[in-house]
């Protein structure tokens, strides 16, 4: 039997009434199994065999998203004193395995789009085995947060995204003409749906603790720090291994950005609605800088391309 800890002293908002409760993890299950079957779909197998065959760009990647992220998450918690299921929640989000946003976005910086797909493939599959290990050497760092986690359960939701993953890239194997219709609806069902939980849960009678909760100024500047600290490393480590300038630009995507509809998904359906409380909504914060962040450095690479004199004018 799992044994949660009790969080720091603190308001706890007002449960959520059964039937929003309800509403809400079928919502996030569905909106999850759609992104990850959308996921699959940009995967193509001959492209990831190019890649396994010269697999420098993707181990170096693997390194930056389950080194630089987690190990980002874990000093934050530290630094800014979160309380235990605070922790809990941003050490979840950091340890999780890019999202194909990413992929979208190393496509605006002219990176190498199919090498963020590829990682994106391979951090979703090493999440099975890096995912749950990460979370338990972390949580050591933090006093009884060891049994907080339960690890049966991510490991089980981590499972059960690898078939709609496969579902997708079955479908761009034998229907790829439908591949990009689905990439599409998946992505804009992530988006649609954050801000739907998000404003179902704060806007019902008694829950104006629930923003106060996620909107504190720790999880604020957490969320905001993050993905900067993930696209700066991620960027720098690669620039140290001397790769092209689209692999580093890919890279650095790839690095900030993680899976938030698989985050949610954890936070909501594995844990007790008393124990998370509305931290399941933190990914949405992250998301919000996650993409704000990475839009800015999209138009300063932009602004960066204009300004370029002639000789200059080709991306390395």
């Amino acid at each position: 039997m799992t044994v949660y800890c009790s969080t720091s002293p603190q308001p706890t908002p007002p449960p959520l009434p059964p039937i929003i409760d309800q509403i809400i993890s079928f919502t996030t299950i569905v909106v999850l199994f759609i992104t990850m079957v959308s996921l699959g779909c940009t995967m193509e197998v001959s492209k990831i065999k190019t890649h396994i065959l010269k697999p420098k760009g993707v181990a170096i990647a693997a390194v930056a998203q389950f080194g630089v992220m987690p190990l980002t998450a874990f000093s934050l918690a530290k630094v800014l004193q979160l309380g235990p299921m605070e922790a809990v929640a941003v050490l979840i989000c950091g340890c999780c395995p890019g999202g194909n946003v990413s992929n979208i976005l190393a496509l605006a910086l002219k990176g190498d789009v199919n090498l963020s797909i590829v990682m994106t493939t391979s951090s979703t599959f090493l999440a099975l085995g890096m995912m749950p290990l990460l979370l338990y050497l972390y949580c050591q760092g933090f006093s009884n947060l060891e049994s907080a986690v339960p690890y049966a359960g991510i490991t089980l939701a981590l499972v059960m995204t690898l078939f709609p993953c496969g579902i997708g890239i079955l479908i761009n194997y034998y229907r790829p003409q439908y591949s990009k219709t689905i990439t599409k609806i998946g992505l804009s069902l992530l988006l649609i749906s954050m801000v739907g939980i998000g404003l179902l849960a704060s806007v019902t009678r008694g829950r104006m603790n629930v923003m106060l909760t996620v909107l504190s100024p720790q999880l604020m500047a957490t969320a905001a720090l993050m993905p900067l600290i993930g696209y700066t490393f991620g960027y720098v480590l690669l620039y140290l291994f001397r790769l092209n300038g689209s692999g580093q630009r890919t890279i650095a995507m790839e690095t900030g950005c993680q899976n938030i509809q698989l985050c949610s998904a954890i936070l909501k359906v594995a844990f007790p609605p008393d124990v998370i409380g509305p931290l399941y909504l933190f990914p949405i914060v992250y998301i919000v800088f996650q993409v704000g962040e990475a839009l800015l450095l999209i138009v300063l690479f932009w602004v960066h391309q204009f300004f370029k004199t002639p000789k200059k004018g080709r991306l390395d």
